[in-house]
This record gives C-alpha cells, sequence and structure tokens, in this order.
C-alpha cells in the first residue's frame, strides 16, 4: 500500500508467538497486494483495469467484497463516493508533480468524465465486469479493509485486546495490560506541525480521517484537494478540513469519512445526522479551525456506548 503498519496485542494463551503471527500476516499483505495493489503493474486490479470496454474478469474474494461496498457506499451517498476517479487524478496531476500543468481544460475534463462512473461496473458470478474504459482504485476502502481482515485473522487466535493500523486506518479494542483503554489522538489539520486535539479511548471502534491539509496543491491562491467530487469531476473546494468518523468497521469508517469530506461542512453534517454517524468536523474559520461533532461521537468520546 506504499505505506507502514503498526500492530499491539496482548496475548493470551495459545496465542503464536509475535514473530510467528507478523508472519502469517505479511503473507496476508502481500497475498492482498497480489490481488489489488495500483503500485504494480501484475496484480488482479491492474489486469481487469488494463481490459478493454465490455468484457469480464475472474477477480479474487478480496476484490469482490470491496467492489461490493464501495457499490454500497456509491448508492448511500447519491454517487459521492466512487471507485473510477483515477482518471480525475490523472487529469488534476495527483499521479504525478501536483499542479504542474495548470488546470485542465473544459473539454479535457469532459472526456476524463466519459470514463468515471460505477455505473460501469457490475458484478456477475464472480467476475467484475466494465461496460466503458473504466479504472478502478480502491485506495479508499482497502487500508480500513485490511484492518478489518487482521483483526479477524487476530480473533482466530483467540486475541481480543488489540490496536491494528494500516496506512493511518485503525481499529482497537479490549483493554491493554493493566486495564487501561487503548486510546488515539485525532491531530489538529495543520499543515506545519502536528498537534492532539482530541484524545479518544476506543474499544471495538475502527477510526479513520480525512482530510486536506497533506494533500493538495495551490494554483494562483486557491487550494486544490486530492479529494475529489466524482459528480462535478473537480477537486472539492469547501471549508471542511477534516473529518474523522468512528464505526465498528474500519472499512465502513474509511468510507464514510471519504463521504463526509466530499459532501462537505453542511451536505455532510445533514447526512451524518441523518444516518446516525459518529463524527468530527473540523471546519477552517479565518485563520483558524472550528469543530463540531455529532451526537453519536460525543456519545462514544464520553464512553455512553
Amino acid at each position: 500500500m506504499g505505506s507502514s503498519y503498526s500492530i499491539k496485542w496482548v496475548g493470551v494463551d495459545g496465542s503464536p508467538e509475535p514473530r510467528a503471527l507478523q508472519t502469517s500476516i505479511e503473507a496476508m499483505f502481500g497475498q492482498f497486494d497480489e490481488e489489488v495493489s495500483g503500485w504494480r503493474d501484475d496484480s488482479d486490479l491492474a489486469r481487469f483495469n488494463e481490459a478493454p470496454s465490455g468484457t469480464c474478469q475472474k477477480v479474487p474474494a478480496s476484490l469482490v467484497e470491496l467492489v461490493k461496498a464501495s457499490a454500497s457506499l456509491h448508492e448511500r451517498s447519491d454517487g459521492a463516493f466512487d471507485i473510477t476517479v483515477g482518471p480525475l487524478l490523472d487529469l488534476w496531476g495527483f499521479h504525478g508533480p501536483m499542479g504542474s500543468g495548470g488546470l485542465p481544460a473544459r473539454d479535457e475534463l469532459e472526456r476524463a468524465l466519459q470514463r468515471v462512473g460505477q455505473r460501469h461496473l457490475r458484478l456477475e458470478d464472480g467476475q467484475l465486469c466494465k461496460s466503458a474504459d473504466v479504472s478502478v482504485d480502491i485506495s479508499g476502502l482497502a487500508a480500513g479493509y485490511m484492518v478489518d481482515e487482521v483483526v479477524e485473522h487476530l480473533g482466530s487466535y483467540g486475541i481480543t485486546s488489540y490496536m491494528v493500523e494500516i496506512t493511518g486506518e485503525l481499529k482497537a479494542a479490549g483493554r491493554k495490560p493493566g486495564g487501561s483503554p487503548w486510546r488515539i489522538a485525532i491531530e489538529e489539520p495543520r499543515d506545519d506541525d502536528r498537534i492532539a486535539q482530541v484524545i479518544l479511548p476506543l474499544d471495538g471502534y475502527g477510526v479513520s480521517t480525512s482530510g486536506d491539509y497533506r494533500n493538495y496543491f495551490e494554483y494562483e491562491g486557491k487550494r486544490y484537494s486530492h479529494t475529489f467530487n466524482p459528480r462535478s469531476g473537480t477537486p472539492i473546494m469547501h471549508e471542511l478540513a477534516a473529518v474523522t468518523v468512528l464505526h465498528p468497521s474500519a472499512m465502513e469508517a474509511d468510507g464514510l469519512s471519504t463521504i463526509l469530506h466530499v459532501l462537505g461542512p453542511d451536505e455532510g453534517w445533514t447526512y451524518a445526522l441523518a444516518h446516525d454517524v459518529a463524527a468530527l468536523f473540523v471546519v477552517r474559520k479565518g485563520s483558524g479551525f472550528i469543530s463540531r461533532a455529532t451526537p453519536k461521537f460525543e456519545a462514544l468520546r464520553k464512553g455512553e456506548e
């Protein structure tokens, strides 16, 4: 995934030694990389992306699950979540020197949008099919998916106290030795430093943050985020700097944080309340930030759920 991971757990009778457990988990990572990596040209996903329009390809179970999850998120968000936005990332320079070529022309954007849309994908008897020249990128769910997979792997050995973090997506449950909860810090969205804004105890919840304060470019005084609105084909331009979501599924938290970030401070807030999402919104206000949390998030922060 082009990043790092950290796994901590409390051993139980019969659980493997650390090195053995690490070996088994890294074997899982290796298989997943062969199946869905966007960094290599020989993965199952890369072969699908290279296939012509109108074709189907047998894909591994991991990719089937990820496509099903993305289809659900796409439908529930009225298209705000989409795994076919790769051509937009290319067009706007996020797969190369960001912003180096200025902004794309309208006709270029229109051509790219013809290759975007989950309506062009379908699953059929374990095969993934495309009705247009689309390119699938599951990076918006992959880390959360693997967090859940590692948690399930730990559970197969009876391990119920753990903290699993993969490329920034995280889930924790149980207690550390001594009985204290696992605690994580939610970062204040600043470009120049890392400051803890909220310290949260976690027990059985995944946490995911989406924001534009690490990956963006500026052009003629405007900030262009790496997060795209799939419906318009343009980077989001609102004042929502970051949003953090808590959910029992790390993959679901991963997807929901993206949806809320795309929707923005107002539409995203309305969506979070309507769907009872535990979310913390951090919005730019002048030279600083203001934060507000949904009732579900506040309850979890106070340990009331």
